[in-house]
């Protein structure tokens, strides 16, 4: 299931309009933020599908019964462009674990790539709800090879892939390739691909925007 909150009116358009717009998007402490907003905004909406239970509270007055996260996620993201969403993701589900994946196209030739998965640090991650992040879904290849990769440490009980920007194109390959008890959240779904594989009108490159070049 593909959720576009962004396709509703909300405060999650000025941000985004802020990541994309040239000359704003230039202050990087200012791209970085608006990135973990856009995940905070993305976390709370997922927050709504989460199984939940009734926790007995004691106030200084009585006993509150508020509803709360069954079970606390695995929070995964893929270096190094999604560590700015990442923070966003873990201010919301503060007291889940962390997991760290580094995914990365490997160019054969100027047209052809391979995403090569090389590095993870992770908890148990095995029967557990699992929320990856990522800034932009493209192709989708590197979600695909990153969670495949994930499947050699454990198998989820629901998965949850949180981005600012997707191509149809990775939505549809993400349908195909991931397990039916996914949920896609995005802030916005633009027209599709470049002949280099880049999201159009996107953003540029959100690693670089955040971070700063690669040489």
């Amino acid at each position: 299931m593909v959720h576009d909150v962004g396709s509703q009116s909300s405060i999650l358009g000025t941000y985004l309009a802020e990541i994309r717009a040239l000359g704003i998007q230039d202050d990087r402490l200012r791209f970085r933020h608006n990135l973990e907003r856009i995940a905070e905004i993305l976390s709370y909406e997922l927050s709504k599908t989460l199984p939940s239970k009734t926790l007995e509270v004691q106030t200084p007055l009585g006993v509150a019964n508020e509803k709360v996260i069954e079970s606390q996620p695995i929070l995964f993201t893929i270096l190094r462009a999604g560590l700015a969403m990442h923070q966003g993701v873990l201010r919301y589900f503060d007291h889940a674990d962390s997991a760290f994946i580094s995914a990365y196209r490997n160019h054969s030739s100027p047209e052809a790539f391979q995403i090569k998965v090389e590095y993870m640090a992770a908890p148990n991650i095995d029967q557990k709800i699992w929320i990856i992040s990522d800034p932009m879904l493209a192709t989708g290849s590197s979600m695909v090879a990153v969670y495949e990769a994930l499947l050699e440490y454990g198998t989820p009980t629901e998965v949850h892939v949180l981005s600012a920007i997707a191509a149809p194109q990775a939505l549809e390959l993400l349908k195909e390739k991931l397990p039916v008890n996914t949920q896609i959240w995005v802030g916005a779904i633009d027209q599709g691909l470049n002949e280099k594989s880049y999201i159009l009108p996107g953003l540029g490159d959100a690693g670089d925007l955040a971070f700063g070049i690669k040489i």
